[in-house]
């Protein structure tokens, strides 16, 4: 998902409150507590099972009903999501069919942000090639929807009137405009592409999907920071904490307005883009459940 690196705090305010009340009309997390709510469910969703290898095998159906002693395969667990996804999120069970198949999925964000970078409901996946990477990171990046998107994030500057070095009027939109997509498209190459590739970790975001609601966002919030590796172990973030401030520098002290090229301003860009992360990903963990309020409805008599 493209990000907006030059909102104010005001603007970033703004967003915060949509993503509460999107998550209030979701009806919290529907999914039962399963864990005792202590900081080690921050380490990993409790679906992730560590890897002896890679491979297509390892993940295989014929392994995944051998009956094998790990928890996550497990008779009394297994019962517990499958039915429930089939039966009420088709959504779901298509972005999980689409995550084994390919290791990225064609899910969006309230049916229209492009969210092909997270996983839902995953047990073992392959890393994801380099190749892969600049792939998914291109197809969102020029994705369609980032027009009006991108537009609205313009229209939002503009009334702050934030940047003041572009003006006011139909040239200064189009100048927020042309910033503003830049700025997503730099960021997202960064964080989800050049720098993953690089130092072997994993851009997707893995949903926890089950627990309460703090433990859940707690887990989100803590993706600020923690990452998987190609590898499969947890690493320190760096993709998503040296990306972003490599991204906001270049954009800062390349097109931005002469009077925002500093290095305070360039540390509030960086700032706001992780606060502004933090909250898309806290989004894309409870977005299922949303998901699902949505199809109750459309179910109803």
């Amino acid at each position: 998902m493209t990000k907006p690196l030059r909102l104010s705090p005001l603007g970033l305010v703004s967003l915060f409150a949509i993503a509460i009340l999107a998550l209030a009309s979701s009806g919290r997390a529907q999914q039962p507590v399963t864990g005792s709510g202590d900081l080690t469910s921050l380490t990993q969703p409790e679906s992730w099972e560590q890897p002896s290898s890679w491979s297509w095998q390892q993940s295989s159906p014929s392994q995944q009903q051998s009956g094998s002693a790990s928890p996550q395969s497990s008779p009394s667990q297994q019962p517990s999501s499958a039915p429930t996804q089939t039966s009420t999120d088709p959504e779901g069970q298509k972005a999980k069919t689409e995550v084994k198949q390919t290791g990225t999925s064609n899910d969006r964000l309230f049916f229209a942000l492009p969210n092909f970078l997270t996983v839902e409901n995953s047990g073992q996946v392959p890393p994801l090639t380099a190749k892969q990477k600049f792939k998914t990171v291109l197809r969102s990046s020029f994705d369609p929807v980032q027009i009006p998107w991108y537009a609205a994030l313009a229209g939002i500057s503009q009334a702050e009137n934030s940047e003041p070095g572009y003006g006011q009027g139909a040239e200064g939109y189009a100048k927020r405009f042309g910033a503003a997509a830049a700025d997503g498209t730099i960021e997202n190459f960064w964080v989800s592409a050049i720098l993953p590739s690089l130092l072997h970790q994993d851009p997707r975001f893995f949903q926890k999907s089950t627990g309460g609601f703090w433990s859940r966002a707690g887990y989100a919030v803590s993706r600020i920071f923690i990452t998987r590796g190609d590898s499969g172990n947890s690493e320190f973030n760096a993709s998503e904490i040296f990306g972003s401030a490599i991204a906001a520098g270049i954009s800062t002290y390349s097109y931005h307005p002469h009077a925002d090229k500093t290095l305070a301003n360039t540390a509030d860009v960086w700032g706001t883009q992780l606060g502004y992360d933090t909250i898309t990903i806290v989004l894309k963990e409870f977005w299922p459940d949303i998901r699902r309020k949505f199809s109750h409805k459309n179910d109803a008599p």
